[in-house]
């Protein structure tokens, strides 16, 4: 199967549906949000995660159909959503019209590096900026940090969350794809929900350490559920599956074989 196209950022337009379901739906959908909404719950002071009454506005970057911030608009924040597929977007604006959350919801379609277009009044100051599976889909990752950061308020939080290497590695080692492994083939094929720069961690907390971001939380994302390769024994037991991937996020070298990592970051200024 061809390779993703040399040059440019990953554009989901053809995959909007597929990516719904598969990567934000079901099970995985579930351990996803779980380990989220627990890192979020133990340092952020918003609804919906604690009792605090503030509104914020939040910044969903390469936010997709919004599945994550359009929880925050229902707790009452204000929501921007950019990104470049006009096919997610739409999907986007089912759910914020069916949730009747017009009124604190804006959806931009445009890339990050393009969103300052929009704002021909001055760069808004975030309190949240959202970026969750966008950084492996760029051509260049470490040039996204910046144009995060140029919207988030001093002392703003930053939620980013990006492909695991490590995981893509280890699994394919188990299917005994070597040749991939030998010929460091780790980038997607056209069509394909890999993506084309799957991510070292240890290279993005260099980043975030060069940002003079402080790190909050550092989880993995289904920790063990890929590794099942029994579909059935997958969805045997679910609520057990999803409190253990939550037990073991956050410990060694279980987190290490996630097959997202999330980091919740602080600007220091």
């Amino acid at each position: 199967m061809a390779k993703e196209p040399a040059g440019q950022d990953r554009n989901f337009d053809d995959l909007a549906k597929r990516f719904k379901k598969n990567i934000y739906g079901g099970l995985k959908g579930d351990i996803r949000l779980a380990v989220l909404e627990r890192d979020c719950k133990a340092h952020l002071p918003i609804k919906p995660f604690n009792a605090a009454q503030d509104r914020w506005t939040i910044l969903d970057a390469g936010g997709g159909q919004g599945q994550f911030s359009l929880q925050l608009a229902e707790a009452g924040h204000n929501v921007v959503i950019c990104d470049i597929s006009a096919e997610m977007l739409k999907l986007a604006q089912e759910q914020v019209e069916s949730l009747g959350l017009a009124d604190r919801v804006q959806l931009i379609h445009c890339a990050i590096q393009d969103l300052a277009q929009h704002f021909p009044a001055g760069l808004p100051a975030f309190d949240l900026v959202i970026c969750h599976a966008v950084m492996e889909w760029m051509q260049e990752p470490r040039s996204l940090l910046p144009y995060l950061l140029r919207y988030l308020k001093p002392q703003g939080y930053l939620s980013l969350t990006f492909y695991n290497r490590h995981s893509l590695i280890y699994k394919n080692l188990l299917r005994t794809n070597f040749k991939k492994i030998i010929n460091k083939d780790y980038g997607g094929s056209r069509g394909s929900l890999t993506p084309i720069n799957p991510l070292e961690p240890e290279q993005v907390l260099d980043w975030i350490a060069d940002e003079q971001l402080n790190v909050l939380a550092h989880s993995g994302i289904r920790v063990f559920h890929d590794y099942i390769f029994n579909e059935e024994h997958r969805e045997r037991e679910p609520d057990t599956l999803v409190q253990l991937e939550l037990h073991f996020s956050q410990q060694e070298p279980y987190r290490s074989l996630g097959r997202y990592i999330h980091l919740l970051l602080k600007a220091a200024n």
